[in-house]
């Protein structure tokens, strides 16, 4: 049982790459790279103070800042110096490597015997019980903050971008500005998941973020699937799905492992539960 709560605190930590992908994929349709940079350089930047015993309270705003700052550099290389969306990922998340590296110092930063967040709060004596109280309190409060935004007029303006970019552009919104925001606060969610991770996991690893991106889409992609089927159009709940896509997507790979699978296997087998996810309906559909 304890295989699946931890399953379920990974799905939970990861909730953040699941919305900046679902803000960057889904209402922007930018297929943004970055993740797997920002990711890790949440993660760096939150070992690194944890290390010098820098308060808590201080860590959190630097991580979401370091996050936003890659997000809007990706943005400003797509948006006015016109490059592929694809490509400008690409080129800060390469960066992004030497920049993790030389905030590390080295390629991995063990944090055994450092406080953390689940380790300073203690609600309940259990230890996994109270990280799975506090996460669900952090992600409730981020999810709330997020769901907030978009219902605003801010918010419906970013949606109204990925949706029409020419009518919203003919309406007086600045495309381009959105476009950054909207890349600032999809990294500043995923370097909260490495934020998280990192403490949990305790411990920071320079590669921790190759491939993260296929988590944060075969969440979404549960979760779109799921908006389909039901015909979903709130928000709220739209959101309240893609946390349980990502909890989802953790507890099939826990049930690989739990059965038998090699772990050396586990990119595969993510990469092929992704294109099962994304295939099967469209072969559903191509059929009817």
């Amino acid at each position: 049982m304890d295989f699946y709560l931890t399953a379920l605190l990974q799905g939970l930590c990861f909730s953040g790459i699941a919305l900046g992908i679902f803000i960057s994929m889904k209402i922007f349709n930018i297929p943004d790279i970055t993740t797997d940079g920002s990711y890790t350089l949440g993660g760096a930047v939150t070992a690194v103070m944890l290390l010098h015993h820098v308060p808590g309270y201080l860590i959190l705003p630097v991580v979401i800042l370091a996050g936003g700052i890659a997000g809007a550099i990706t943005g400003f290389i797509h948006t006015k110096l016109k490059v592929n969306p694809l490509l400008a990922g690409i080129l800060v998340m390469t960066a992004l490597y030497s920049v993790n590296l030389t905030l590390m110092g080295r390629s991995d930063l063990p944090l055994i015997n450092t406080s953390s967040l689940f380790t300073i709060v203690n609600l309940i004596a259990n230890p996994n019980q109270n990280t799975l109280v506090i996460l669900l309190f952090f992600v409730a409060i981020t999810t709330f903050l997020i769901g907030y935004l978009l219902k605003t007029d801010f918010g419906i303006a970013m949606r109204a971008t990925g949706n029409s970019e020419s009518m919203i552009r003919a309406l007086g919104v600045n495309t381009d500005r959105m476009k950054i925001i909207g890349l600032a606060l999809a990294n500043a969610l995923t370097a909260v998941s490495g934020y998280l991770v990192t403490q949990f996991q305790s411990f920071a690893d320079i590669s921790m973020g190759i491939g993260i991106v296929i988590v944060g889409l075969g969440s979404v992609i549960i979760a779109e699937t799921l908006i389909n089927w039901l015909n979903i159009t709130s928000v709220w709940l739209s959101l309240l799905l893609i946390l349980g896509g990502a909890i989802i997507f953790q507890l099939v790979l826990a049930f690989t492992l739990n059965i038998g699978v090699d772990a050396n296997l586990l990119k595969l087998v993510t990469a092929v539960f992704v294109l099962l996810i994304v295939g099967l309906p469209r072969l559903k559909n191509s059929q009817s």
